[in-house]
């Protein structure tokens, strides 16, 4: 990898954009996670880290940007996920790392919109640094900024929040709760996008597919948080609602992002949120886009 590569690996990315015929793509950062690599990925040796060493900051973390992913046709906008809010979220809520956030409406302001532009927010799965501005109230409002949004989530997500409120989201669900509409497997919820069920990080977790330009964009939330585990997708998560199902879904997610014309959306992909897998040597490889 080049010097510059390793620096973006090491950093979470500003706003990004990728055109792809009519449709235009857009990472909307809110701010910036650190995870320790050895409680998030028990399984590679110290070792494996200091041969791979530019995935790693100072402190030994992996860096994650957070935030949400915008998609705008025909003058209609959708966000995909809504980041963190403003807060940060640590130890001993989060003991594998610290999420900040806060910046993603000045983000969508930055792409020329405001948050009553967007019609829907599509939430991959109920987890803090995804559904923040959903039930966060907007600054000088005690509303949520998507006044003219509904919530899609997934059917069995939502059906089992249980999970989601004893991981202390109770009130945040409930703030939430008014402008939830649950969506199913191959629903298409937006022009050209679609919903892609992918349980294992969360009990009803989504992807959503993007169709634009003969391409594919699978935006795939917490399947992976980290470019390193393209490469190795059978390891492990311990924050993972069922580990087996989730690694079994990496690996399946791997050959679908090798495909021809597919493109991956990582949101926690710190600089390198939007790229293609390549089979090399017989493993799989993230390689950027420079959207």
């Amino acid at each position: 990898m080049t010097s510059q590569l390793d620096e973006r690996l090491r950093r979470p990315s500003g706003i990004r954009s990728l055109t792809l015929g009519d449709t235009k793509l857009s990472y909307v950062p809110d701010g910036v996670g650190t995870l320790k690599a050895r409680l998030w990925l028990p399984e590679p040796t110290d070792e494996f880290w200091a041969a791979h060493a530019e995935y790693l900051d100072e402190g030994g973390h992996l860096v994650t940007g957070n935030g949400g992913l915008l998609v705008e046709r025909d003058g209609r906008a959708l966000l995909i996920d809504a980041g963190v809010g403003p807060l940060t979220v640590g130890p001993p809520e989060n003991p594998f790392g610290t999420l900040s956030g806060g910046k993603l409406l000045d983000s969508l302001a930055a792409l020329g919109h405001s948050p009553a532009d967007i019609e829907a927010v599509a939430i991959t799965h109920l987890h803090h640094d995804h559904v923040g501005w959903a039930w966060h109230p907007a600054p000088g409002s005690d509303r949520p900024a998507f006044t003219a949004a509904d919530y899609l989530i997934a059917e069995p997500e939502w059906t089992q929040r249980h999970f989601a409120e004893a991981q202390g989201l109770g009130d945040m669900l409930e703030a939430m709760r008014p402008r939830v509409r649950t969506v199913v497997e191959g629903e298409e919820v937006f022009p050209g996008v679609h919903v892609m069920f992918a349980p294992g990080h969360s009990v009803g977790h989504a992807a959503f597919v993007i169709s634009a330009g003969g391409q594919r964009v699978i935006a795939f939330g917490d399947a992976f948080h980290s470019p390193v585990q393209i490469s190795h997708p059978l390891w492990e998560v311990p924050a993972d609602h069922d580990r087996e199902q989730a690694a079994s879904l990496r690996h399946s997610l791997v050959l679908e992002l090798a495909e021809p014309d597919t493109i991956g959306f990582g949101i926690h992909f710190a600089d390198v949120p939007f790229g293609r897998v390549r089979i090399e040597d017989g493993r799989p490889a993230w390689h950027p886009i420079d959207a």
